[in-house]
């Protein structure tokens, strides 16, 4: 059984590499499971992830359920979100793992399976390992292979292609013939995507149904991804300056550049040149503006 982990924020498409990688292996033809481990109520998890034998609780159905991990069998089971499994089940799922066998609630009959497991989180659970709330064991038994997804702000290269992806994609679904135009590609391209590939997607399909005409522009695009970050910073600083005189706002922006300069750098020397003023210059400003060294530091 090939255990695979997949660390990364929300939204970088850990569900696309689980699938990708599924429909690359010697097992694409069989099922691949999607399990979003939050979105299972704590009360459900159970018969849902192990299913149950006919009349086994008040409720149950007659003929019984398969559970997801059955479903799995000779195929690919992801657990997304994989830090949100309950703690009282963590003990059924690793002993799944160990054995490679399944019971139903209600049974008594173990059931062999067979599955590539591959699980993601955007959690630090080495944290949840500290406060209890995950179990080291699993953890261990999980990520025997740990795959780092970076966030697309780290993955430029990627950006225009999921764009034209995502365009053809929904271009099909809304029958459009939608086009990006090269300054709006260069748009996306520097933008830092906080919501990574899910804000992408979401943001593409916005734009194939909204926009009026077949190329899609830069001014189509929203105001936060039409304002590049110079842009947004000098709007920004000019926003907090309102209100104040000119050498007001210089102090402000001599204050900024100096704490910085205090944080990055060991010496006052090292400061001077850091800022492209001298030592004496920048030991007068720091008296000037009262700023303290760090215990560490020195003139």
């Amino acid at each position: 059984m090939l255990r695979l982990f997949f660390l990364g924020e929300s939204g970088v498409g850990k569900t696309h590499f689980a699938r990708a990688l599924h429909q690359a292996s010697e097992r694409a033809n069989e099922a691949f499971i999607d399990v979003n481990c939050s979105a299972i109520p704590e009360s459900l998890f159970e018969s849902e992830m192990f299913g149950y034998e006919p009349g086994s609780f008040t409720g149950a159905s007659k003929k019984g359920k398969t559970g997801l991990i059955e479903l799995a069998d000779q195929g690919t089971l992801f657990l997304d979100e994989i830090g949100e499994i309950p703690l009282s089940m963590q003990s059924k799922l690793l002993k799944v793992i160990q054995d490679k066998e399944v019971i139903r609630i209600g049974g008594v009959r173990p059931k062999k399976v067979d599955f590539r497991l591959i699980t993601s989180t955007n959690q630090n659970l080495s944290e949840m390992i500290k406060h209890g709330s995950f179990r080291q064991d699993l953890f261990y038994r999980l990520s025997v292979i740990s795959i780092t997804i970076p966030p697309l702000r780290e993955r430029k290269e990627d950006i225009a292609m999921l764009a034209y992806y995502y365009l053809q994609k929904f271009n099909e679904k809304y029958r459009m013939r939608k086009s990006l135009h090269p300054a709006t590609i260069d748009k996306l391209i520097h933008y830092h995507w906080p919501g990574n590939v899910r804000e992408l997607q979401n943001m593409m399909e916005r734009l194939v149904i909204t926009s009026e005409t077949n190329i899609i522009h830069p001014d189509n695009l929203p105001s936060d991804i039409q304002m590049d970050r110079t842009q947004k910073t000098d709007s920004l600083l000019l926003k907090n300056m309102k209100g104040k005189t000119l050498r007001e706002a210089m102090e402000e922006v001599e204050i900024l550049w100096l704490r910085r300069a205090v944080k990055q750098c060991k010496t006052t020397y090292e400061m001077a040149e850091f800022l492209g003023i001298s030592q004496s210059n920048v030991v007068r400003k720091l008296k000037k503006y009262r700023i303290k060294l760090k215990p560490y530091q020195h003139l």
